[in-house]
Parts: structure tokens; sequence; C-alpha cells
């Protein structure tokens, strides 16, 4: 990334307390010009648990210094009971944070150096606060972006998928509370209050994944918080952000849709990272597009970016499956308003074996997959945790064995598609409940199989996410699955391929049983949308180059690794994946805190029996400095039978090396046709 400084000179102030009404105080990092008090400047929030001093630095400096050298308070917030801040964390996205957020943000514009204009600005926890909070409509916030956010926690986040519990909910919710538990720094809280406040953290620390498995239906513990319960709530300016790469993308598409305020959307190539990092490539000049929307939005310059298509969204081009990619070929498409006009629907019949716009012969096909299809689909939001690990699906033909699949001609032209992929099967099922997974794959000629894109459906949740409804036996249903959005140009020679399967391990939990599926071909339907090339795409301006302020300078005292491997056993048959993951020991030079992070995952299941399914979640979290040596810790094993998932959480904090703190939670969980 180019170095750029920015014409205004900087002050940063390492703290501020921002006081609320209840005497809890949020701890703030504040860059902004030095001339700001005598020139008032507006103001640009990022409110997240992640720790403004040791936690998200890295990403911080280069960001909020560039906006601030170029005429704007960038502030860094810690979230009630996280980082430096005061008070007990609860959960995510609860309403007292909300709350905080809203009176936060109106004592900003009270500040002498702010001109009474704020923008919310964050990259996953920060792109939700931001929308949550534009949903509150706070005094003075004009502008927002949101980026790998989701307007639906429920139906669009790491907890559940088309009903199907997502093992990301058992690992971020390990992350989650072990992370928030961490100690406050002395040098900001004090040598004789971070200890008991660490205390206090550590005696507050609960695991709130045992509520998200808990609530398995859409209920009001997911409604609070999701923009899409009433995207009127949100009046100002939206600027939506994502990567196909990452698990939240979808939201793009809906805010364009939904929101009748001003917005703009950009979709790219890239994972769970912000554009100016993006990988997979290429990065583009981010920030510098933040500029011209705060230019436009808090200081109403005619930067000319409202004039432009409201969607600008990577195509992908082929590219043979790898576990990670440093960039992945393309090029730009915009489309002036979403959904886009440039879109068309083309349907194919499904028979055995092929994917045609002619009919097709009659044909009943069944499928029951082994539990483990799915150990080629990678994670599910790549580069979620942070890191460059291996996460990427791999050569589809590993999972295709244990699948339906239905190609297609070899295409004689490049067919390019924008949007969701949704299947229409008419299937029966044997079960009160099934997994159905879908996978879009483009074929090479020489036989490689990329995945495009996918979705899942847990058939019970097929009409609604609230009111479930058990498949009865013999009897016939239309099943919808929309597959997860995408652009993508499938090229001349190769084939499109469609699978179909009952189980996509270790993305998603299996169904409590075993289920056959019978599908009528003939009453089967992909639908593909169809955006082809366009005259204005070739006008598009590039994108700058990604730039931005120094980096804090850092010490690397222990490298780190990433490994993740495939283990099969024969007797008994079952698949093992396991990653581990070391982040080694980096120094902060500014502050000299040393940081690390240790990660292991571990995905069982055998082939023939969905109840042998177990996943177990390690993390480890290190940070010091001198005499303030701290670590927390904490491991969550999941196991199941037919009728309940079994949870084993165990916590520990640490000292000096010395164990200071253990909890441990058993708890046992209905399943709700899950």
């Amino acid at each position: 990334m180019k170095i750029a400084l920015g014409p205004r000179p900087v002050r940063l102030v390492e703290n501020v307390w921002i006081p609320l009404s209840d005497g809890t105080r949020l701890a703030a990092k504040i860059w902004q010009p030095e001339d700001a008090a005598s020139c008032p400047v507006p103001a640009i929030v990022d409110y997240i648990p992640y720790r403004k001093r040791d936690g998200t630095v890295l990403r911080d400096e280069p960001m909020y210094r560039y906006f601030a050298a170029h005429g704007y308070a960038s502030i860094r917030l810690d979230i009630r009971g996280t980082g430096d801040s005061e008070g007990l964390f609860e959960d995510e996205y609860v309403k007292q944070e909300q709350d905080d957020a809203v009176e936060a943000i109106e004592w900003i514009t009270r500040q002498v150096w702010c001109n009474g204009s704020v923008g919310m600005i964050g990259k996953s926890w920060g792109g939700f606060s931001a929308l949550q909070v534009a949903a509150c409509r706070p005094k003075g916030l004009k502008a927002i972006i949101t980026t790998c956010s989701t307007d639906d926690r429920y139906a669009d986040d790491a907890h559940y998928m088309g009903g199907c519990v997502l093992n990301d909910t058992l690992v971020w919710g390990t992350h989650c509370f072990v992370l928030m538990a961490q100690s406050p720094d002395p040098d900001i809280v004090g040598e004789e209050r971070w200890h008991a406040m660490w205390t206090e953290r550590l005696e507050n620390a609960r695991p709130t994944l045992i509520d998200w498995l808990t609530h398995q239906r859409r209920d009001d513990f997911w409604k609070h918080g999701s923009v899409c319960e009433d995207y009127g709530t949100i009046d100002c300016a939206v600027f939506a952000v994502g990567g196909w790469a990452d698990g939240y993308s979808n939201a793009v598409f809906r805010l364009l849709e939904k929101l009748k305020g001003p917005r703009k959307g950009l979709i790219g190539p890239w994972g769970h990272t912000y554009p100016h990092e993006g990988v997979p490539g290429p990065a583009i000049g981010f920030l510098q597009e933040c500029l011209r929307w705060w230019d436009y939005w808090l200081k109403d310059k005619d930067t000319g970016i409202m004039q432009e298509p409201m969607l600008r969204s990577w195509m992908l081009d082929w590219a043979e499956p790898a576990a990670h990619y440093d960039v992945r070929p393309g090029h730009w498409v915009a489309d002036p308003s979403w959904p886009s006009l440039h879109v068309t629907s083309r349907v194919f019949q499904l028979g055995t074996g092929r994917l045609s716009e002619q009919a097709l012969p009659q044909a009943t096909l069944e499928i029951s997959s082994p539990e483990t299809v799915g150990i080629a689909g990678g994670e599910w939001s790549p580069y979620g945790m942070g890191g460059l690990g291996p996460e990427m699906p791999l050569d589809q033909r590993w999972d295709d064995g244990g699948s339906l699949i239905f190609d297609s001609e070899r295409l004689t032209e490049a067919t390019p598609i924008l949007g969701a992929s949704v299947v229409d099967l008419e299937i029966t099922c044997d079960k009160p409940t099934a997994m159905l997974a879908a996978r879009l794959s483009d074929v090479s000629p020489s036989g490689e199989v990329t995945r495009v894109t996918y979705g899942l459906l847990n058939l019970s949740h097929r009409s609604s996410h609230e009111d479930l409804q058990p498949m009865e036996a013999g009897k016939s249903y239309r099943i919808r699955l929309a597959m997860n959005e995408v652009g993508y140009t499938f090229p001349p020679g190769h084939r499109i391929r469609l699978s179909v399967s009952t189980a996509y391990w270790p993305i998603a939990f299996p169904a409590p049983e075993r289920a056959t599926l019978m599908l009528q071909a003939e009453a089967s339907r992909l639908h593909l949308p169809i955006r082809m090339p366009q005259p204005s795409d070739a006008e598009l301006a590039a994108f700058d180059a990604p730039e931005g302020s120094p980096p804090i300078e850092t010490t690397v005292l222990k490298s780190g690794n990433v490994e993740r491997f495939v283990r099969m056993d024969v007797l008994p048959k079952h698949v093992t994946l396991t990653v581990k993951r070391d982040d080694g020991s980096v120094r902060l030079d500014p502050i000299g805190a040393v940081v690390g992070l240790k990660e292991h995952k571990i995905y069982t299941v055998a082939e023939n029996d969905p109840t042998t399914a177990r996943t177990e979640v390690y993390c480890r979290y290190e940070l010091g400095r001198e005499a303030w040596q701290t670590a927390v810790e904490g491991r969550t094993v999941m196991t199941t039978t037919q009728s309940t998932f079994h949870l084993q959480i165990d916590f520990n904090a640490f000292e000096k090396g010395e164990r200071i703190f253990e909890r441990s939670w058993s708890k046992k969980i209905p399943r709700d046709l899950v």
C-alpha cells in the first residue's frame, strides 16, 4: 500500500473518556487535525469491542490518521465492557450497545473540535453497528459506510444459514466471550484499577453462544438489531461494501433494493477484509473512495460520487480451485440500480446428469449424501478471524462424489451471471427435516471443478424461519433455494455444474437423521441471473491504487503459521478436518505491548451417522507488557444426538503464567428441527 501523509498535520489523543448518563465511561482514541479546535471538522466513528489500543491498531492507524490528515476527527470507540471502556459486556448488538452509541455521538457533536456532522464506518461488527445505530437516528449522523455486515442477524450471519446451524457459531462464539474478557490496559485505566476491572470482567464472562444455539428460530432475539425488520428507520446515506469471498456479500444487494434513502454498493473479490487491504486482490484505493463519500455527505462537496452508478461489482473470471488466492482475475461492471435492468433470467431444466435449456426426459433421482460431503468447502467466511490461511474452497470433485450432479453442455460463449442463482426442486423426503445443499460450479475442459457459489436450506424452514413445518414422508414439495449472490463469468468451452447434496460439513451441522431425498428432475429448474456486458462497463474509471498513512512500528518476536489438513479413517469410516493457527508474538512498539493468538479447530464426522458430528474450538489470547502479563483461553466442544446438542465449555485466565480464574459450563440444548 502506498504511504500518503495527507495535507493536514494530525494530533493523536491516545485516550478520551466519553461519559454516559448512567456514569459509565467509554474509552475513545481520536486522530484529528492539529487545528481542529479552532477549525472544527466532521467526525467519523468506528464503534467495536476489539480493543482500540492493542487489538485493531494495525489497521486503524493507516485508516484513521489518513482521514484525519484530510480534515476529519477519526474516533475508535470501545464498546462498554471491552478494551478500556468501563462497564460489563453483555452480548452482540444488545440495546444498551446502541443506546450508548447514540449518547456518544451526541457527546461528540458538542465538542469544540467537531462541526456537528458525524459519519460511521466499520467492518464486520463495526458494519453491523453502523447500520443499527443509523436506525436509531442519532442527531448529527449523516452517512455511514458498512463493510462485511448484514441486515438480518438470523438468516445471514455467522449463526444460521437457511435454518442450518453453522459451525461458525461455535468458532466465533468461543472467540467472542474469551476476547471480551481480556484485561484493560493499566496505562489507560490506571495501575490501581486495571486488576479489579479485569476480575469483574472474568466473573461476568459468559459464553453467549449458548443463547445463540438456544434460539434456533428467527424470534425476537434475532430480530433485535436486524435492520431488515424496518428499513425505513434508516434515513442517512448508506455505502454498503462487501466481497464475493466473504460470508456477508448478500446484504449489499438487499440494502440497495430495500433502503429508500441515498445509497451505493461496492462488491469486489475480497474476503472478510477492507478493500484497500483486499485479499483475494485486486485491492483498490478504498480510503480515497471513502473520502469522496465523506466529503460529499459531511462537507457538502460535490465529489461526483452520487452521480455514478449505484452498484459497482467485480465479475470473477475462472481460476483453478485453490485454498488461497492472492488475486482473482476479473473486471469491474456497474449497474445504475438494483435490481438491475441489465440482468435477465436464463432457465435450465434438470435431467439425469444434465442441465439443458431444452426439455429433458423424465427422471426420478435419489440422494442421501455421506455426512462428509462439504469437506472441500473451505471456510464459511474466509479470513473472518483475521490472518490469511488456506480457507477457500478446494476442487469440488471431492464433494461431487457424494452429490447429484447436473452438467450443461460445453458453453459456446461466455456466460456472465450477477446476483442470486436459484434452484426450484420437486422433491420428497423420508424424514421430518433434512439439509438441502446446492452448489454452482465451473467445470474446466481438463476436469477441475471450481465452486462459484452455494446455498443451504433446512427443509423444515422451507416456508418460514419462524413457523416451521416438518416434511411428510412420501409427500411431494416444491422447494426454492437461492444461493449466495455472485458475479462470475463462465468461459467458453467450460460447463456449468449444479450439485445437490444432503450434507455440507463442516460449514454446517448435519440434520438429526440421515435423510433420503427423491428429486423429480423434469419438474426442477435452475435459474441463472445473466448479466451481459454493457458498453458503459468499458468506460468505467479505474480505482486508484491503495494508499494510507504509515502503519505503527512493530517487532515480530515469534513468527506465526497456519496448518489445515484432512484425515480420513477407514475403520470406523470418518473424516477429521483440523486447523491449527498460531499468530506468533508481535510487539506493538509505540506502547510496548506484546500480543499473540492461538487457535485450534477440529471437526469430525462419520460418513453414515450424523450424530457423530463433533466440533472442538480452542483459542488463547495473550497480552502484556513488562509486569503486566495476561492471557485468556477458551475451549468449546459440541456433540449431538438426534434430539440434543451437548456443549462443554471451559474458560481460564492467567496472570504471569499462573492460572487465576477458571470456569466451566455444561449444557444440553434441545434440537428444534435442526
